[in-house]
């Protein structure tokens, strides 16, 4: 061994500069008049194909050395970035802090990143939902924590799912305390079920129940909204104690009294549905989801005990409007006055017809004493 390399010993840490990149290895002036090498494997705790991935000439770098003989000073980038690293990890792991990493490798079962040592991200803790193919990932910077921590087995866990879910939940708690009755917002159909449709608004989802998707009859939501569809909805309530918002798409939609007045006036004949039968009356539909009431005493021209002796569920009938209330949505219809109406029409008209046929048969009449008065 040469004098200038007497005073190395194994384990000593440097410092050198990059003179030299070779694929499989590096040389290094570490001040001595061999230059020290450092093998590609002891360049980087990832798996990596060249040298020049990780360093490039004129870097300058703190070493620890691996091995001296008389020809050779073998050094190690990697044992001084993972004993740094480690005291690094250590003070993250035990504060919970979130921090940005790289993605260097997408294996089998998860995602590589460079901590200064291996950091692996299982697939289960990448995202918060489910991923199929996570190619996309490489070299992309992801905001982790660490949940598992093992110098020994030189075994570090890492998560992006944690630090999703605390922001949503995050968020979720920030919606809950900011939303009110009566708020109109707009978020997005994350799912559609048999009673309703579950809106994301942001972090969190609130349900939009079938009854208050439109104010017609509704079988099926996916008659009205897609999944992804934007929606505007109105906030019913919020119950923050068990993370429950109810949604209406209805309320901001103009009902079906909206400006009933300019469809239907009073004292007009329209033809509706009889929807139902109730003591008091009939409840007829003249529009899609407008009633009118037909009192039992504006059913018939004569007293009748019950609707059910005049009317049916379904039937079609003719009605007058006696009165509308938009703001009440109250219509007061007429079976009776209808009626009365046709017949004395038919009976004007019988009367037309009697009085034409009396001055015919005088015409008649007349013209027969005049022949016969010739």
């Amino acid at each position: 061994m040469s004098e200038e390399n007497l005073n190395l010993q194994v384990g000593d840490k440097v410092t050198g500069t990059v003179v030299k990149i070779e694929d499989k290895h590096v040389l290094v002036d570490i001040g001595y008049k061999t230059e020290g090498i450092i093998p590609i494997s002891e360049l980087s705790n990832l798996h990596i194909e060249t040298a020049s991935e990780v360093v490039k000439e004129g870097d300058t770098l703190t070493l620890t050395i691996k091995k001296v003989d008389d020809d050779e000073v073998v050094l190690s980038k990697k044992a001084v970035d993972r004993e740094l690293a480690w005291g690094d990890l250590e003070a993250k792991y035990q504060s919970g802090e979130v921090f940005d990493v790289q993605v260097k490798e997408v294996v089998k079962g998860g995602l590589v990143a460079d901590v200064g040592v291996r950091g692996f991200i299982p697939a289960s803790l990448v995202e918060a939902h489910f991923v199929d193919d996570f190619s996309s990932y490489q070299d992309q910077i992801l905001s982790v924590k660490i949940v598992e921590l093992d110098i020994e087995q030189n075994r570090v866990i890492l998560s992006h799912r944690a630090v999703v879910e605390a922001e949503q939940s995050k968020q979720k708690t920030e919606i809950l305390q900011t939303l009110e009755p009566g708020q109109i917002i707009e978020g997005t159909v994350q799912r559609i079920t048999d009673f309703g449709v579950f809106v994301d608004l942001g972090g969190i989802d609130g349900l939009v129940h079938i009854s208050q998707l439109s104010h017609d009859h509704v079988s099926n939501a996916s008659e009205i909204v897609s999944e992804g569809d934007k929606l505007k909805v109105e906030v019913l309530s919020v119950d923050r104690d068990n993370e429950r918002i109810a949604l209406s798409r209805k309320k901001i939609l103009p009902g079906p009294w909206a400006n009933i007045d300019e469809k239907i006036k009073p004292g007009q004949v329209v033809e509706g549905t009889v929807k139902r039968l109730v003591n008091f009356g009939a409840f007829v539909e003249v529009l899609p989801s407008v009633e009118g009431l037909v009192h039992i005493s504006q059913i018939a021209n004569r007293h009748i005990g019950t609707p059910q002796e005049v009317l049916e569920v379904g039937q079609q009938v003719k009605v007058k409007v006696l009165d509308v209330n938009e703001a009440e949505e109250r219509m007061s219809l007429s079976i009776r006055e209808v009626e009365a109406e046709e017949e004395e029409k038919e009976f004007k008209q019988y009367q037309k017809d009697e009085d034409q046929s009396s001055f015919q048969f005088g015409d008649l009449i007349g013209d027969k004493l005049n022949k016969f008065k010739q």
